[in-house]
């Protein structure tokens, strides 16, 4: 696992703003970290990157400790904070070198062209970071997390303020930098969780209440699925039943059904057969899913 948390918590001072979170993080996967104002994300966040320490717990990345390794780890971590830290007098190009000096990277200026290049800052490198728009100073501050060619992506709140149009931009850039590493985000736009990630951790409260991939979260219970079929005419409900794996069927509206069967019977087959046997057109015929708003709100209002 590229990050392990294990019952981490931290206090401040009478505050708990996490209690006990323990999750992981594979290789090679892009994580989304959800939650409302004031939830624990960014806290979490500070811990992994070092920041900030524990008061109880062990966190991991790429199997170094962040308190004991500290220094380890922010070899193997890029962090673009919440609010991303630039020195906006400086050139694009100037930053960027600057802080691969710090890394102690060799060919700096190689390093600094593959990084203008991958963060789409070609037209905009010779200009002042103060001069840019939100849009180009948050791929700046992507360029400066990866600098170093980290493992581990940790982004926190990465396209706040941005345009529809400078979304779809940063959201690709996301998705091409998880095909090679392990990537960490928090968001509250819930539509570009479904759009990247693999998986969806969810804090409330500084607890954990939700972990899964995005598929089983949408889908809810794991052991049952929900079919919505709509036929052109109607049919007795015990033909439903009748189905191996069907546990449930109600009528949602006149010539609609809600099937309940055991996930490991895909009764898709059946139902085709079935509206054939009785002359039935299927008009649709889908996999119920809540969206990730509905969830989102049920665990944590």
């Amino acid at each position: 696992m590229s990050i392990e948390v294990t019952k981490i918590s931290k206090e401040y001072g009478q505050q708990k703003a996490l209690n006990e979170v323990s999750f992981s993080v594979g290789e090679g996967s892009i994580t989304g970290f959800l939650g409302p104002n004031g939830a624990g994300k960014s806290t979490m966040m500070k811990i992994l990157t070092c920041f900030i320490p524990q008061s109880s717990g062990t966190a991991k990345v790429c199997g170094f400790d962040v308190y004991e390794n500290s220094f380890e780890v922010k070899q193997q971590v890029g962090y673009l904070p919440e609010h991303n830290p630039l020195y906006l007098d400086m050139y694009v190009k100037e930053y960027l070198a600057f802080a691969a000096g710090i890394h102690k990277l060799k060919n700096i200026d190689e390093r600094v062209k593959e990084m203008i290049a991958i963060t789409g800052l070609t037209l905009e490198q010779r200009k002042k970071i103060g001069a840019l728009s939100k849009g180009y100073r948050q791929r700046v501050g992507l360029a400066q997390a990866l600098i170093h060619n980290p493992k581990v992506l940790i982004l926190d709140e990465p396209t706040t303020g941005l345009d529809p149009n400078q979304l779809v931009e940063i959201r690709a850039l996301i998705k091409e930098l998880g095909k090679e590493k392990t990537v960490l985000f928090s968001t509250h736009i819930l539509q570009e969780v479904t759009a990247v990630c693999d998986n969806i951790i969810i804090i409330n409260k500084g607890e954990i209440v939700a972990n899964s991939d995005a598929k089983t979260l949408q889908t809810g219970n794991k052991n049952q699925t929900v079919l919505l079929l709509e036929l052109d005419k109607d049919i007795e409900i015990a033909n439903f039943l009748a189905i191996t794996g069907v546990l449930d069927v109600r009528k949602s509206e006149k010539l609609k059904w809600k099937i309940t069967y055991h996930h490991q019977n895909d009764i898709r087959p059946a139902i085709m057969q079935l509206a054939v046997n009785h002359q039935r057109t299927i008009l649709s015929m889908k996999i119920e899913e809540q969206s990730l708003e509905d969830i989102f709100q049920k665990l944590t209002a």
